[in-house]
């Protein structure tokens, strides 16, 4: 079984250090709101609201999520402030798994993938940590006993394609690059051909990170999977949308464009151990019915995860 298999106790602690900063953040707030407090009155929902939507969980999903609490709390005469813990807790897990967030289904154990070559898309901007995550997906994808594949299609930037020429390198798999200023569909369908003619399990196209055109990016990227297409005609199988949930309420925005320029149908959210803003994965994953499938918890290669909404919330509640 591969690292992406079942929780143990290195991806539980990695996963409680990563979401370190939240956690605090979280339930400092939370504490103060609940000193003195016998009752979940409006006084507490509201100071419960402020501090979801400060913890960056989005105004939308919070709104949402302060509702349900309030529903319940009429609804099933909860009355103690101390349960209230227990109330979010359920909300959030009950939120996640209405967007499908960990229901990978096949990638539990990577035993078994849909398609052969399994064709992703990882698209998304400059400095989000696409270059690393690629790399370690194609580590971990290694490591779970399947050939990969690196299609290096950003070739809007030399330094895009030297890094992960780098990150192939170390995780010993090949690369298919044309350099700088190449047709970017024209390396995807080399990739594509390469891995296909190879019997590769697993194939990763990185594409270009700029959102200086919304027009320009959807024709770039409708161009990509195009070509693919003439090859493998149902690629890309997964279109891989890379954040930085460091950024906040800007990374729900991204998410947005890319979301208008194609059609992603998974997330993967980076960088969670340098913020204290872990709530953006609630919002982004409620905003946009997309499920998140990947986190960065830190700079390890094992620190891509699998997301697993239930590890991520007792994580987050410091369970």
């Amino acid at each position: 079984m591969g690292l992406f298999g079942l929780f143990n106790r290195d991806k539980k602690e990695s996963l409680d250090k990563g979401l370190e900063k939240t956690r605090e953040s979280f339930f400092s707030k939370l504490t103060k709101t609940l000193v003195g407090k016998s009752t979940i009155d409006d006084e507490v929902l509201d100071n419960l609201e402020e501090i979801l939507v400060t913890s960056d969980v989005g105004v939308e999903t919070t709104l949402k999520i302060v509702k349900r609490i309030q529903e319940r709390v009429a609804r099933d005469k909860y009355t103690s402030a101390g349960e209230l813990n227990k109330l979010l807790r359920e909300e959030i897990v009950l939120l996640l798994e209405e967007n499908k967030s960990s229901d990978n289904n096949n990638f539990n154990t990577l035993k078994d993938l849909p398609a052969q070559p399994y064709v992703i898309m990882v698209v998304g901007v400059n400095g989000v940590g696409k270059t690393t995550t690629i790399g370690k997906l194609a580590n971990q994808f290694k490591l779970a006993g399947k050939k990969v594949v690196i299609g290096a299609a950003d070739t809007f930037r030399a330094a895009a394609v030297d890094q992960l020429t780098i990150w192939a390198d170390r995780v010993g798999v090949p690369i298919i690059s044309q350099g700088m200023g190449a047709d970017p569909a024209s390396v995807a369908y080399d990739a594509v051909s390469s891995a296909k003619a190879q019997g590769a399990d697993v194939c990763i196209i990185d594409t270009a990170g700029r959102l200086h055109n919304k027009i320009n990016l959807m024709n770039e990227l409708s161009k990509i999977r195009r070509v693919m297409q003439k090859v493998i005609p149902d690629a890309p199988h997964e279109i891989l949308l890379v954040l930085d949930a460091s950024t906040g309420q800007n990374a729900i925005e991204q998410a947005r464009q890319f979301i208008a320029a194609t059609d992603v149908n998974a997330l993967a959210l980076t960088k969670l151990d340098g913020t204290a803003k872990g709530g953006v994965v609630i919002g982004i994953s409620d905003q946009f019915k997309i499920p998140v499938k990947y986190i960065g918890v830190g700079e390890k290669m094992e620190d891509l995860q699998l997301f697993d909404r239930n590890e991520f919330v007792k994580s987050l509640f410091n369970e």
